[in-house]
């Protein structure tokens, strides 16, 4: 390993050549320039078997990781807007089968809607029809919850929701004139307009629209409408004790910048490096606060929410049973691609988990370079956090480093 690699170990329950692997396969990520530092905490049968973070907050002054580091969750916030979701569910606000449009009934303004091939999220170019959809419109009013959950509801995976929400963002430390109110009022305008590139059909089509929009409908199912964050304070993180767990982390004044894992250098947009900031355009173009991403939280808090969900939703959440358990199992399969309600399943032997983990492992991964996973089997859950994009988002590294970690984790915890 790197012996002058910063790694603070705060409970650690596993073999010395275990752990002595974990840091090797870790370190050789960080000289290969896969991500600045890494956080790693996991439980078993309901007890802790690690908790440590390894490598720098910024690699440029060799600054290290402090002990209550914060991540970028990036699309992992998908799993807490889903929890507060289901909990409206299971208190009777609503169904797996309404239309969004009983919620958010601007959504059916534009109908019937146009299907096009919808926009890369990397080169930010518009792309051609699917074939089969030309000339084909979509009623939105078809498009229910369960869909959206399901990401099969064939709205676009991804638009630029930020550049209709207002000019870019004022650095976290320095105040917005421009309210997060106004950003989002712009951005549900947009959501409420883009063509779909799909039918609302069962076939996976991996969507971050759809997630801003659920978040919307939670907040007003909750009756705040246009503050998600209330919502999930309320009904996830409340119930968990969780006070490391939020969006805006500078913003809000709740956390030091130095707290923070920097992220990717932003030179199309922001023209700085997203740092107490979340990395994500749309979500920070609309406030900070969105339903597919947004908030920071160490390993542990999100190993925390990771084991709720693996043995009581029911009390910590008020999710009924039989919704938290067809949350975990598969609801849809396609393309390889297997989706509980919000949840990834494991669905290859090219997972990022891995090939030892079984097929009922639930969880999600976000862009930033997050993973939580969750064996039933093993009564395992693993919260693995990165900042992969700091150097960019181009490489694909961080698919070894995440089935190094969990393969090397499964041969010993199982």
């Amino acid at each position: 390993m790197i012996t002058d690699v910063p790694y603070i170990c705060t409970r650690c329950y596993l073999p010395p050549e275990l752990e002595d692997h974990l840091l090797h396969i870790t370190d050789e990520a960080i000289r290969a320039r896969v991500f600045t530092g890494m956080g790693l905490a996991i439980m078993q049968r309901g007890e802790w078997r690690y908790q440590g973070l390894r490598g720098w907050l910024d690699r440029k002054i060799n600054v290290a990781l402090p002990p209550d580091a914060l991540f970028d969750l990036a699309s992992i916030t998908k799993l807490f807007t889903m929890t507060a979701f289901l909990s409206l569910v299971s208190a009777g606000k609503t169904t797996l089968e309404t239309p969004l449009v009983e919620v958010i009934p601007e959504f059916g303004n534009v109908s019937p809607r146009a299907i096009n091939g919808g926009q890369d999220p990397h080169s930010k170019e518009l792309l051609p029809t699917q074939p089969n959809f030309v000339e084909q419109t979509v009623d939105p009013a078809k498009v229910t919850f369960r869909h959206l959950l399901t990401h099969t509801s064939g709205l676009p995976p991804w638009r630029d929701v930020y550049l209709h929400a207002g000019p870019v963002p004022t650095p976290p430390d320095i105040p917005d004139l421009y309210s997060p109110e106004k950003r989002w009022q712009n951005a549900l305008a947009a959501l409420c307009d883009y063509p779909f590139v799909g039918q609302p059909d069962g076939i996976v089509r991996y969507s971050d629209i759809g997630l801003m929009l659920l978040g919307e409908a939670v907040s007003r199912l909750h009756g705040t409408p246009g503050n998600l964050e209330a919502v999930i304070q309320a009904r996830v993180l409340a119930p968990l004790k969780l006070d490391d767990v939020l969006f805006n982390p500078v913003r809000s004044g709740r956390v030091p910048r130095g707290r923070v894992i920097p992220t990717e250098l932003d030179e199309m947009w922001r023209q700085r490096r997203a740092w107490g900031e979340v990395h994500d355009e749309n979500a920070c173009g609309v406030g900070g606060i969105a339903g597919h991403a947004g908030l920071f939280a160490s390993a542990r808090s999100v190993a925390l929410f990771g084991q709720a969900w693996l043995k009581t939703p029911m009390e910590t959440f008020g999710i009924a049973p039989e919704l938290a358990t067809a949350a975990k199992r598969e609801q849809v399969v396609s393309e390889g691609q297997r989706r509980g309600l919000g949840f990834a399943l494991r669905a290859h032997s090219d997972s990022s988990v891995g090939e030892l983990f079984s097929a009922d492992t639930f969880g999600h991964t976000g862009f930033t370079g997050t993973t939580l996973w969750i064996d039933p089997h093993y009564d395992l859950v693993i919260a693995l956090m990165t900042n992969r994009v700091y150097y960019g988002r181009e490489s694909e590294a961080i698919h070894q480093f995440r089935r190094d970690i969990h393969t090397a984790l499964a041969k010993y915890l199982q």
